[in-house]
């Protein structure tokens, strides 16, 4: 028998939407706190000079303030700037939104070149050997029982087998590993046949 499964497009785009997700989070926080979020700070330090005389000397300036609004609406029109009355955005607000982009990049990262490293793998049968994702080699007559409770629901079944006196499992993930049921179907004839 002689079955090459390599990585699954549909394991591929998985990761691929899983990526996405995780990278678009850490640009949007990498946007907000190197971007959005200073262009408001300076937005909100212009309102403060703005209302000077419209709020009390201990208060902030806010957009439930009908006049603050009213004068912010207004410089924002001659300006070109946004009407939404910006917010206070202080220095560990950014520094918030800056520490969740490397939290967010760096697992990204992580994941890219552990998908990366993935598509090296494969599940390979070569006449009585089957050779696993990590390298393992077993041999199809060293099986002494496939563990199937998985595969209906992920495409998941493990055989059993001994090494050196000790049980062993090796997954054959046909989710992941495109073309590894004809290698559990072999498995379990040989078994079968016993």
């Amino acid at each position: 028998m002689h079955v090459h499964a390599r990585i699954s497009s549909e394991w591929r785009r998985r990761m691929i939407f899983m990526g996405a997700m995780i990278w678009g989070s850490a640009l949007w926080f990498a946007s907000d706190g190197y971007i959005y979020w200073p262009a408001e700070e300076k937005r909100y330090q212009q309102l403060v000079r703005l209302t000077f005389d419209i709020v009390a000397e201990n208060e902030k300036p806010k957009e439930k303030n009908p006049e603050v609004k009213a004068a912010w609406e207004a410089y924002a029109a001659v300006h070109g700037l946004k009407k939404k009355v910006p917010k206070n955005r202080t220095d560990g607000d950014l520094a918030g939104q800056r520490g969740i982009f490397a939290v967010a990049g760096s697992i990204g990262l992580i994941f890219t070149v552990w998908v990366l490293l993935q598509h090296r793998r494969s599940v390979r049968a070569d006449g009585e050997i089957i050779t696993g994702p990590s390298g393992e080699k077993v041999t199809f007559d060293s099986i002494i029982e496939i563990d199937c409770h998985k595969w209906e629901a992920k495409g998941i079944a493990y055989a059993i087998y001994e090494l050196n006196g000790k049980r062993r499992r090796l997954c054959l993930d046909d989710h992941k590993f495109i073309g590894a049921e004809k290698i559990l179907h072999e498995a379990e004839r040989r078994l079968a046949a016993k």
